[in-house]
């Protein structure tokens, strides 16, 4: 007599704790990887001369653009790991989709914000927008009163988002 193979298929509960897994791994990944790139990039600027303070900032807004970078594309495959999942109803692979939507729209406009600030005669800015908030770091010491209003008009021009959601922070090593 032939022996009967038994296989087991994974359970509900079991896919999604199997997803959530890997998706825990990939921030971990993507953790121990940023910090290992930072501990070289600040080797070498150790070694690189007197420009400390001006590689600090630049560290820190190429650093915070790779940090935003990495967060998206977390959320862009959890979203897809949602989307693709058989055990996903209709209305949470459309929510995923729309949300989706809405991510590639806030990197949109992030990029055309950033680059409208430079612009304006700023040397650096960074700009992270979420459904409630716009935050920009900008790379200067200290901002005037003009400078901001200048910065907030842009983003209220630009953006649907009131003078109340919008924070501007001026950045120094």
């Amino acid at each position: 007599m032939a022996k009967k193979e038994k296989t087991k298929k994974l359970s509900s509960n079991g896919k999604k704790v199997l997803v959530l897994c890997c998706m825990v791994g990939l921030l971990v990944v993507t953790g121990v990887l940023n910090y290992v790139l930072n501990t070289q990039l600040d080797k070498t600027n150790k070694v690189g001369g007197s420009n400390d303070g001006v590689n600090a900032v630049e560290t820190f807004f190429n650093s915070h653009r790779s940090n935003r970078e990495t967060a998206r594309a977390e959320e862009f495959s959890y979203l897809d790991a949602i989307i693709s999942s058989e055990n996903s109803s209709e209305t949470v692979k459309a929510t995923a989709q729309e949300k989706q939507v809405e991510l590639l729209s806030f990197i949109e406009k992030e990029l055309v914000l950033e680059s409208l600030i430079k612009a304006k005669g700023f040397e650096d800015a960074v700009v992270t927008m979420s459904t409630n908030n716009l935050n920009v770091i900008v790379k200067q010491a200290e901002l005037s009163k003009e400078e901001v209003s200048q910065i907030l008009g842009t983003i209220i021009k630009e953006t649907n988002y009131t003078a109340s959601q919008v924070y501007v922070v001026p950045y120094t090593a």
